[in-house]
């Protein structure tokens, strides 16, 4: 073998016992693995993805078809394990609208995301193909509502990094006061920019680790919180249900419930990113059902046995909540302040680690949620061509070199505007998961129309959604009611009657006004391609699908779970 085919075959070099290496095979390992982690960073040569051109061959209009195929041939790696799971802890709600109020709120949206995220995980089985959300709203609705969904979630995203990074820099000066938040932000900031530039199973595997963290505090919280309620805390007696009743269960009337409800709405937000990683996904039909019904799980004990205990912990009016502080305040934690009240000296700085793993863990999603969208909006030809590219590793290198990018707005935390500039960015982001949400739901009423129309059964899905279509419309009216109630809490917020006009429209678009940004994408998009909404009969239903050849597969699978005794029945039904 002549020299340049021996320089182009460096993995041909091998060491064995009986023949160890010598100094110059084991300089050319070095540069063989220096050359294969340069080499990663190149476009995926494998890919044919056509970026960019999606109109229809008269120029004019949206090319649904190859928007389809462009997202569906998506070099994304297909090595994201069944690990990945996320939960993002609940705000400071208490004091908003009394322990009823939560416990009220959180079960009613508990139910909305849960019909929603089976809807969405029927279609992401199905077609688990990149940028979901955006994609489902092209495919089945209009290529401009695609279009604004798209860009309304990388926005919600791509906003989330910076606060969160702040956010957990705040949690350190529980430890470290006076400390500046500049040097946590960027030791954060590197952080989670690193664990997204593993790629796909740098954040699977983050991910997990920081999920077995958060599910095991959990879990300890819900015991300890038992044992402190029926009396075993060292400062306080006999709980039970006396704060229900002293100052009391409701707070702040109707408008306290409504404003927990929009609160308990962006509590659950990041839920959705089951669906988003259908594409990387191993083997979505195996993995994501699973991941899905866990989301029963996570709603029931995560959230609402958690929260119904913090709320026969801790009044709502302690003084510790009177300032409404962040949720990634911990000095404002329900979970801290209800440790604390019992008297435990220790377990309060534990929570603040977990807190602030639950914070780094949402900035983590934000750079993965966000790149990934881009990407798939940018193989739509609905964003910029160049941040469709990916690397022979399958990650969104300049999507996520943006998002990174735009994270570094969190070294705001040093000046003196981050409060009114992060309350603008927060604005533009608000209402994004609501709009994602409801936006899944009616892809799926639409989907489900389409799948009938052309000739299919429901039978013939690997994966059903549980509430079927009386869950989506479910989730839809939920979604449209967070909407209204945003609405009249943004024009007509507790204590409106003595606030000024000024500081009135400030509170209204401060918290709406994700609302008219996401029409303006959409009706410009709308009158400069001068798309149509998306009939049944035209929806294209073969693209993407991983289920074309393997339908004697999904009939025995059927077969085998119909032969199963009740009990794992009811167990397949939730787990």
């Amino acid at each position: 073998m002549d020299e340049k085919n021996s320089v182009a075959e460096p993995n041909t070099v091998q060491a064995t016992a009986a023949s160890p290496p010598s100094y110059g095979d084991l300089n050319s390992i070095r540069d063989s693995f220096g050359q294969r982690f340069l080499d990663s960073f190149k476009r995926d040569t494998n890919v044919h993805v056509t970026c960019g051109n999606v109109s229809n061959t008269d120029g004019t209009g949206f090319d649904v078809e190859q928007a389809a195929q462009n997202t569906a041939h998506s070099p994304l790696q297909r090595r994201l394990k069944g690990r990945t799971g996320l939960f993002v802890g609940s705000g400071v709600v208490l004091n908003t609208g009394g322990p009823a109020s939560v416990v009220i709120a959180y079960v009613l949206i508990g139910v909305m995301l849960y019909c929603t995220v089976h809807a969405l995980g029927e279609m992401a089985v199905l077609f688990p193909v990149a940028g979901s959300f955006s994609h489902y709203s092209t495919r089945f609705l209009d290529p401009a509502w695609g279009f604004a969904m798209g860009w309304n979630y990388a926005l919600g995203w791509l906003i989330v990094l910076p606060l969160e990074i702040v956010a957990a820099s705040i949690t350190i000066e529980y430890w470290s006061p006076g400390i500046s938040n500049a040097a946590w932000v960027a030791v954060f900031w590197a952080l989670i920019v690193s664990i997204n530039l593993f790629g796909v199973r740098g954040y699977g595997e983050a991910e997990f680790v920081f999920s077995v963290i958060k599910v095991v505090a959990v879990v300890g919280f819900i015991i300890l919180a038992i044992v402190i309620n029926c009396g075993g805390g060292p400062e306080r007696g006999y709980i039970s249900g006396k704060y229900w009743h002293n100052p009391g269960a409701f707070y702040n009337n109707f408008k306290g419930l409504y404003s927990v409800f929009i609160n308990a709405a962006f509590a659950f937000g990041g839920t959705e990113l089951v669906g988003l990683a259908a594409a990387e996904t191993a083997n979505p039909r195996k993995s994501l059902p699973i991941a899905i019904k866990q989301v029963f799980w996570r709603i029931t004990f995560f959230y609402v046995v958690s929260l119904t205990l913090v709320g026969l912990l801790v009044r709502y009016n302690d003084e510790r909540l009177i300032h409404k502080s962040s949720s990634a305040n911990t000095h404002a934690s329900l979970f801290v302040i209800a440790i604390e009240n019992a008297g435990i000296k220790v377990l309060p700085s534990i929570m603040n680690v977990v807190i602030m793993i639950s914070v780094l863990s949402v900035g983590s999603s934000s750079v993965y949620s966000s790149s990934r969208t881009l990407a798939a909006l940018a193989e739509q030809g609905q964003a910029p061509q160049f941040l469709a590219y990916i690397d022979r590793k399958g990650r969104p290198l300049c999507a996520v070199y943006v998002a990174s990018a735009i994270g570094l707005l969190c070294f705001l935390a040093a000046s003196d505007e981050q409060i009114t500039a992060f309350g603008w960015m927060m604005a533009i982001s608000g209402l994004s998961s609501i709009f994602t949400w409801g936006s899944i739901c009616l892809s799926h009423i639409r989907f489900r129309r389409a799948w009938k129309v052309q000739g299919h059964s429901v039978d013939d899905l690997p994966f059903k959604s549980q509430p079927g279509i009386i869950g989506s419309w479910i989730g839809f009216i939920f979604n449209c009611l967070v909407l209204i109630a945003q609405f009249w809490v943004g024009f007509a917020p507790i204590g409106y009657a003595e606030m000024s006009a000024s500081d009135l429209a400030y509170n209204f678009f401060s918290v709406y006004l994700a609302a008219p940004v996401v029409l303006a994408f959409y009706i410009i998009y709308k009158i400069w391609f001068r798309t149509n909404f998306v009939r049944c009969h035209q929806v294209d239903l073969n693209y993407g699908r991983r289920d074309l050849h393997i339908q004697h597969l999904i009939s025995q699978e059927k077969v085998d779970q119909a032969a199963l005794p009740a009990w794992k029945k009811f167990y397949k039904l939730f787990c």
